[in-house]
């Protein structure tokens, strides 16, 4: 990747996640445009271009940087509301993002390479990514539902569906773990899972809980093992 693309990105990722102070972000939520805030931000991200390049003849850089951060911020700010807050924050860093592309595409003459889009592999590794998240949690689901204890009920101390996207979590973790070849990091997963889930099960007291929980667990991280390595055969 290029060199100044790399600089942007780490200016940006200072400014926006280091050098803003909770207290700008919600005084800039309560006053919106109005906030010195904002434009304090703004000018923060200015003078990290300079910094980060280490020279006076960047301006026009630092300048559009600040420019399309203002109309991001303050488009977000404006749009924003107590509903859709965690989407706009996601939408916010993507929008930095493209512009931070375009700006150095236009500066600088860049170019990524997707090429890899159009190899076989990296299709194999997105099919094998997203079965790993809800199609397999599906699969488990039906094959576990006849096991399902008759008294087993959403705890209200749980968190919605936390179970679900704890599966999906661990399945990537091990489809990381197995395709980077740190097997001893896949023991250690499972290791971390059955303590924490250990005092759970033991209070319990109830064999089919107990059982149950085993079966989904083994199932999971068989489901991901089986294949982790059959897609690392495959692009071998």
């Amino acid at each position: 990747m290029d060199i100044y693309l790399i600089k942007i990105i780490i200016a940006h990722l200072i400014g926006d996640f280091f050098l803003q102070p909770n207290k700008w972000v919600k005084e800039k939520e309560k006053k919106k445009l109005r906030s010195n805030k904002l434009y304090m931000h703004i000018a923060v991200h200015i003078i990290l271009i300079f910094i980060v390049f280490g020279q006076w003849d960047v301006w026009r850089l630092a300048l559009l940087i600040g420019f399309f951060h203002l109309i991001i911020d303050g488009a977000k700010l404006v749009l924003q509301n107590q509903k859709n807050t965690r989407i706009l924050f996601f939408v916010d860093q993507l929008l930095h993002f493209i512009s931070i592309y375009f700006i150095w595409e236009a500066l600088y003459g860049g170019h990524l390479d997707f090429s890899y889009l159009y190899q076989a592999n990296s299709w194999l590794i997105l099919a094998a990514l997203i079965f790993l998240t809800m199609p397999a949690s599906i699969i488990m689901r039906v094959i576990i539902a006849k096991w399902i204890p008759d008294d087993k009920q959403e705890s209200s101390q749980s968190l919605q569906n936390a179970g679900k996207y704890i599966g999906v979590l661990e399945r990537l973790l091990i489809f990381l773990f197995v395709c980077t070849n740190h097997f001893e990091a896949v023991g250690f997963l499972l290791a971390a899972k059955s303590i924490f889930r250990f005092g759970d099960l033991k209070d319990a007291h109830d064999i089919k809980l107990t059982e149950y929980v085993l079966i989904g667990t083994l199932l999971s991280f068989g489901m991901a093992l089986v294949v982790s390595l059959l897609l690392v055969k495959f692009i071998a």
